[in-house]
């Protein structure tokens, strides 16, 4: 069977039918794209590496809770709608597997 013709419960738009959740991570997302822009301020003006290491370490943080947030309405709002079955929990893996890196 051709697994490119088949969707699932993975392809579904990412919190779709959550615009209070869609707010949250799109301003976390906002802070993340600050944070990047001042990482590239101080590469150019030569601050110290612990400096650099310290909000590159915050950066990977605020995008692991960002993946963990849209990770968790996933699993509760388009995983829980039925009984889970081989599919359904492939799917999970994937996305676990996705958020993780």
């Amino acid at each position: 069977m051709d697994t490119t013709t088949i969707t699932s419960r993975f392809d579904t738009p990412v919190l779709e039918r959550d615009a209070e959740q869609r707010r949250r991570v799109l301003n976390r997302l906002k802070r993340v794209e600050g944070q990047v822009r001042g990482l590239q301020h101080m590469i150019e003006n030569e601050r110290s590496c612990r400096e650099i290491l310290t909000l590159l370490a915050g950066i990977r943080s605020a995008l692991n809770a960002t993946g963990d947030l849209i990770l968790e309405h996933y699993v509760q709002g388009c995983l829980t709608d039925g009984e889970p079955d081989d599919a359904t929990l492939h799917d999970l893996v994937r996305a676990v597997k996705l958020a993780r890196g």
